[in-house]
């Protein structure tokens, strides 16, 4: 049998490692950020008939520009798109992975905020484009002028900012979004990525970077349904933009690449909204309480418009990720100096999170 090292694996490729958070059987699983509540009844038995009928036609190749899925999306998001400037893929990974194909590659940068999404350097990678990690500042804040300064010094040609960030939670006002949007078009006319796969769990849903859109032709806000929908396991992530820019994406995307199945389930989702959003409010609450009552037992909790907290002031973090997984409770150790995250879920698996904490740290 091969080793993977025997391989003749591009050079950038050695060594690596595949992306992926451990996946464990335990009663309370909070290191993923899930959205850890049920998919209601009501909108299930929806999904499920639609579903049944695209069944009867899968014979056939899906609609390859999925402009029913892009409508449903357009009139969700409310903010006076059309279908053209609405894109969708297999979760935002492959949204993001798409933009690098369509506007990265040799010879072309990417610039992100550190610590940020673990995925964005990979993908980067795979599309061999070079990538530049800015370091936040104290507690991985971002300001205006810190944003235009490094942009106006490495001249990127596409700029993630993530709204609010994985994994410390932090929310990003829309004045840094300007404030970026305006340096990159000096200094290099390139892509600017505003990556709001939490946005529904902020203090302000309505504050979005969808409403800078008009007039500005290189910003993309891209979205997901895995976390506030509650539909992690369907991969959909979308994108709002300019009706070139998801142009520029179809000359890139595989040919049918979103499953008759998975536009059906997420037509089914959409037209249930409301609903199925129902339980943000329950998780920012969760998540509220976390950061009090992991405040209360003296560490240190990071400011959150996310569905998870970033907490620190641990000695042995691995110690403490183990010692809670050994009562059943499933954490996340992203490898920040003295931290573990924890995602907020139903009433119960809080509960039974800060209990565990409790007894680990012998309050």
């Amino acid at each position: 049998m091969a080793r993977l090292e025997d391989l003749p694996i591009r050079d950038d490729l050695k060594g690596q490692v595949p992306y992926g958070a451990p996946q464990l059987e335990v009663p309370v699983s909070l290191n993923v950020n899930e959205n850890t509540h049920r998919v209601p009844l009501e909108v299930a038995e929806d999904i499920i008939q639609r579903l049944a009928k695209s069944l009867m036609t899968i014979n056939r190749y899906p609609d390859r520009e999925f402009m029913s899925l892009r409508s449903a999306l357009a009139n969700y998001l409310d903010a006076g798109l059309e279908p053209e400037n609405i894109w969708a893929a297999n979760g935002s990974n492959e949204v993001l992975q798409q933009i690098f194909q369509a506007f990265g590659g040799p010879g072309r940068k990417f610039l992100s905020f550190t610590p940020t999404y673990s995925m964005y350097p990979i993908i980067a990678s795979g599309t061999q484009t070079e990538y530049v990690a800015v370091s936040r500042d104290e507690r991985f804040e971002l300001t205006p002028d810190f944003i235009r300064a490094s942009i106006l010094d490495h001249k990127p040609n596409i700029v993630i900012l993530c709204s609010p960030n994985n994994p410390t939670g932090t929310p990003l006002s829309l004045d840094c979004v300007e404030a970026a949007y305006e340096a990159l078009t000096v200094a290099s006319g390139g892509i600017l990525v505003v990556d709001e796969a939490y946005q529904e769990f902020g203090s302000d849903p309505s504050v979005t970077a969808i409403s800078l859109l008009p007039g500005r032709e290189r910003l993309l806000v891209s979205r997901t349904m895995s976390k506030a929908f509650a539909f992690a396991g369907a991969r959909v992530g979308y994108l709002a933009a300019d009706a070139a820019v998801v142009d520029a994406l179809r000359l890139v995307r595989l040919p049918y690449h979103l499953s008759a199945f998975t536009q059906a389930a997420a037509e089914g989702a959409l037209a249930h909204s409301t609903v199925m959003l129902s339980t943000v409010d329950d998780i920012r609450a969760q998540r509220d309480r976390i950061v009090t009552e992991i405040q209360d037992l003296g560490l240190d909790a990071y400011r959150s418009d996310a569905n998870f907290v970033l907490f620190g002031g641990l000695d042995d973090p691995a110690a403490v990720w183990q010692q809670l997984l050994d009562r059943g409770v499933l954490v996340r150790n992203v490898g920040l100096e003295g931290t573990l995250r924890v995602s907020a879920g139903t009433e119960a698996e809080t509960s039974a999170f800060l209990k565990a904490l409790r007894e680990v740290l012998n309050h």
